[in-house]
C-alpha cells in the first residue's frame, strides 16, 4: 500500500491498543487516520497474550477501565462486529497467605462499590470451580464471575475491519524511523517507505514504546521483559466453565485453550530484553508450581508454546496522555501485563484525549509525569 502524503493523525502501533484507537476516532468522525505498523497486525504483544480478560485489580482506575472494556467485549459482535470467542468463566485468584486474604478483601470492596460481583471464597468453592486444584497450603480465593477470555487476534481483526470500513487507512510492513518536529511541532513522521506530513502522533507501540517516543523527545519508562506461554495436550474431562485460575503465591495460571489448557507463570530471574524465542530455562520452575498446585498436569504432554513481551513500567501501571513538551504527542503503552484487556477503553480514551473532550473517567493520575514526582499507582492484583 502506497502511504498517504499527509495524515490528521498516526497512529504507530498494529496491536490492540492502535486498532482500537483507530476504530474510535473513525467512528467519532476523524478523517485521514493512518495507523502504520512495522510487521503484521497484531503481531507483537497481542497475539501472543493469554487472552484473559477482567476487571478485578485493586487499584479503581483499573477496575474502571477493565469493566468498560468487559462492557465492550461482551457486544463485541454488535460493534465493531466480530466473534471474538468469549467465554465469561470468570477469574479465581487462589490466596495462601493472610495478607493476600486482606488485600483481595479490600480490592473486592472496592469491584463491588464499582458495581462487579466479585466474591471471597473458601477453599472447597475454589476446588468446585476448578477440581483440578490441589487444596494444599491454600487458605482463600477471589472470584470474579464477570470475568474470562477471549481471542486476541480476533479483537485486532474486529478492530481493524471496521477502522478500515470508517475511512482508516492501515498499513502494515511500514517501520517508523523518526519524528519530524519544528521547534516544539510535529510535523511529519519517516518511515522506510517515506515520510507522512501530520501533526499529531500517537503512540501505541507497546513494548517498543520508549525508542518511537525518545524520537520526539519524550521519556516513556517502558521496558520489555519477556514472557512464556505453554498449551498442553487435550486433556479429558476438563469442565466447560472452568475459569481462569492464578494461583497468587507463584503466578502460575491456566484456562482452556480448545481441549487443552493454555498455562504460563511469571520468570523472575528473567532479564529485560527484546527477547522473543521460547526458552527451556522456565520449565523447572512451572513444572515445581504444577507440582503443588495441579499435580494432575504433570502427566499431560506440550502440544506448543511461543514467548511474547510484557511493556512494563516502574509501578506496573499504564501510561497514558499527551506530552507536555511537544505537540503533538499522544501516548497509550506500558500496560505490564494488562493492556489487551483494557484495549477497549483505552481506545475511547485517547479517542476524547485527541478531540479535547473528557474521557468517561480522569486518566491524568496515569501520566508520564508521575514518575518525576513519585507518585507511582499501587496495583496489587497482576500476575
Amino acid at each position: 500500500m502506497t502511504l498517504p502524503e499527509r495524515a490528521e493523525v498516526v497512529i504507530v502501533g498494529g496491536g490492540v491498543m492502535g486498532t482500537s484507537i483507530a476504530f474510535h476516532l473513525a467512528e467519532a468522525g476523524v478523517t485521514d487516520i493512518l495507523l502504520l505498523e512495522r510487521n503484521e497486525l497484531g503481531s507483537g504483544s497481542t497475539s501472543k497474550a493469554a487472552g484473559g480478560v477482567r476487571a478485578n485489580f485493586s487499584d479503581e482506575l483499573n477496575i474502571a477501565l477493565g469493566a468498560r472494556s468487559l462492557e465492550a467485549f461482551a457486544r463485541f459482535g454488535e460493534r465493531p462486529g466480530q466473534e471474538i470467542d468469549l467465554h465469561r468463566v470468570g477469574y479465581l485468584f487462589l490466596l495462601s497467605s493472610d495478607e493476600q486474604v486482606a488485600l483481595f478483601e479490600e480490592s473486592t470492596r472496592l469491584q463491588n462499590a464499582a458495581g462487579q460481583p466479585t466474591r471471597m471464597l473458601e477453599v472447597s468453592g475454589a476446588i468446585r470451580l476448578a477440581p483440578l486444584l490441589s487444596p494444599d497450603g491454600l487458605i482463600a480465593a477471589c472470584f470474579s464471575p464477570n470475568d474470562g477470555h477471549c481471542t486476541p487476534e480476533s479483537v485486532v481483526l474486529g478492530y481493524a475491519t471496521a477502522a478500515r470500513r470508517l475511512g482508516a487507512t492501515l498499513v502494515t510492513g511500514c517501520e517508523v524511523t523518526g519524528i519530524d518536529a519544528v521547534g516544539n511541532e510535529i510535523r511529519g513522521v519517516r518511515t522506510r517507505r517515506g515520510r507522512v506530513a501530520t501533526s499529531t502522533v500517537i503512540c501505541a507501540a507497546g513494548a517498543w514504546s520508549a525508542p518511537l517516543a525518545a524520537m520526539a523527545g519524550v521519556e516513556l519508562p517502558v521496558t520489555p521483559l519477556r514472557r512464556q506461554i505453554v498449551v498442553t495436550e487435550a486433556i479429558p474431562d476438563l469442565p466447560g466453565d472452568l475459569p481462569m485460575t492464578i494461583d497468587f503465591s507463584s503466578t502460575f495460571y491456566f484456562h482452556r485453550e480448545g481441549p487443552g489448557l493454555l498455562v504460563g507463570l511469571s520468570d523472575p530471574e528473567e532479564e529485560p530484553g527484546y527477547h522473543l524465542s521460547p526458552t527451556e530455562a522456565w520449565l523447572p520452575r512451572l513444572t515445581a508450581a504444577m507440582e503443588q498446585r495441579a499435580p494432575s498436569l504433570l502427566d499431560v504432554g506440550l502440544a506448543s508454546s511461543w514467548a511474547g513481551l510484557y511493556e512494563n513500567t516502574p509501578d506496573h501501571n499504564a501510561l497514558i496522555g499527551e506530552a507536555d513538551g511537544i505537540s503533538r504527542f499522544l501516548y497509550a503503552t506500558g500496560f505490564s501485563g494488562h493492556g489487551f484487556l483494557q484495549g477497549p477503553a483505552i481506545g475511547e480514551v485517547l479517542r476524547d484525549l485527541y478531540l479535547g473532550r473528557a474521557p468517561f473517567i480522569d486518566v491524568s493520575p496515569l501520566d508520564a509525569n508521575r514518575f518525576r514526582t513519585s507518585s507511582l499507582r499501587a496495583e496489587q492484583n497482576i500476575v
